[in-house]
């Protein structure tokens, strides 16, 4: 017997209210540049460390001891599957969090606008973080001259500022392949391999460079956005879903796509129509009174650190711990973390252990009053496997019985 079937060979039903509220890219290291602090250290959060002097805190590990991940591999890892064995591409979990039903042997592409300079070496990698707006006029644009390449059909989906989706469907395609991004400035766009002999990803190889020879052309001309990167190439693959995992009925409450196309993955109910922090706080009260489980996505704390705007990076730290107040009362158990670190000095995800923090009636006090990274070192629960974080929330609600005599 494995460990899941162990797990769920446990469970216990109850009327627990479980939360799990995930900072994005919340872990940040402490270095002279940031005047030996992080921006958790930094900031104001007057709910945070009311909730450490009844909190158990430790650290995690995203994936594997030094590997960086993707917001993908983070979430799955939070969500209790192992990034290592359940390897979803970041195409499949955007184009479900924009509501795209995917077919069988579709294959989707998670896709930046970005910045080429006249010899097509990458200047930005997000065009200046274009707004929304343009982005959506540039996704018509393709999506109106691109509808075809030979017998596949093309779907161009715009997500959030310089985000959107390209879902390439008929037959014959297969995932995965490498992506287009060179994931730095400074180098031109890469040629797009598959990861394996197939011919069915061949296929798919060559239909995505016929893509790039149409559509570059028809955004020459469009500035700064002049150019695009595909990540995440890849087909939708077979996942247990959560509730059968955990015996938790389950919502999701985000703003951006991918993150809500992950959540759709593993079969939550995704909440629509919230466009702020205190928002998406709000819908997840509601939200309990149907479900046994939410989880909430706050994407700002990545994006500044991706940006290595400390400053910015604390005051999205500040603006969550002013709207989780609304959840307080509302949960048995609590989980606040990162899906991994995005430290400022770094300037994008690393892998750095991201700080954990869990509350509940029964989850004990560590004897800090503040939630940092500093606090969380010394924390009971150690270093361990984010995988586990969802197993911890189990155990806390008592929804795990006692295993053998």
């Amino acid at each position: 017997m494995n460990v899941d079937e162990v797990y769920k060979s446990l469970l216990v039903p109850n009327n627990s209210k479980l939360a799990l509220v995930v900072l994005d890219g919340l872990g940040d290291i402490a270095t002279e540049s940031t005047g030996f602090r992080t921006p958790l250290e930094a900031a104001r959060t007057p709910n945070l460390d009311a909730l450490a002097k009844r909190s158990t805190l430790g650290r995690m590990i995203p994936v594997a001891p030094g590997i960086t991940p993707g917001s993908g591999p983070g979430h799955l890892g939070l969500f209790g599957y192992d990034p290592l064995e359940f390897e979803v591409g970041r195409g499949v979990i955007e184009a479900l969090g924009l509501g795209i039903d995917l077919k069988q042997g579709d294959v989707a592409a998670r896709a930046n606008f970005c910045s080429l300079d006249a010899k097509g070496i990458v200047t930005d990698r997000r065009a200046g973080r274009i707004d929304t707006r343009i982005c959506e006029a540039q996704c018509v644009l393709l999506a109106g001259k691109i509808k075809k390449i030979g017998d596949i059909e093309v779907i161009i989906k715009a997500g959030k500022g310089h985000r959107f989706v390209v879902v390439f469907r008929g037959k014959g395609l297969e995932g995965p392949l490498n992506d287009s991004d060179p994931h730095r400035e400074g180098l031109p766009i890469a040629v797009v391999k598959p990861q394996n002999k197939s011919a069915k990803a061949a296929k798919m190889a060559k239909v995505i460079a016929a893509f790039y020879k149409q559509a570059l052309p028809l955004l020459k001309n469009c500035k700064p956005a002049n150019g695009f990167l595909l990540r995440g190439i890849a087909h939708q693959p077979k996942i247990p879903l959560f509730e059968d995992r955990y015996g938790l009925k389950a919502a999701a409450i985000a703003i951006y796509p991918m993150y809500k196309g992950l959540a759709q993955l593993v079969g939550m109910k995704k909440v629509e129509g919230v466009s702020t922090v205190q928002q998406e706080f709000d819908a997840a009260v509601d939200a309990l009174k149907a479900y046994d489980f939410v989880f909430v996505h706050v994407k700002g704390t990545d994006m500044y650190g991706e940006d290595g705007n400390f400053d910015a990076k604390v005051k999205a730290i500040e603006e969550a711990d002013a709207a989780l107040s609304v959840l307080l009362p509302e949960v048995d158990v609590l989980a606040i973390t990162g899906d991994h670190s995005t430290p400022v000095p770094v300037k994008g995800h690393s892998w750095h252990p991201q700080p954990v923090m869990i509350c509940g009636e029964i989850a004990g006090w560590d004897g800090q009053d503040r939630f940092t990274e500093r606090t969380a070192n010394a924390g009971s629960l150690g270093v361990f496997p984010a995988k586990y974080l969802i197993r911890y929330l189990q155990a806390n609600a008592r929804r795990l019985d006692k295993f053998g005599a």
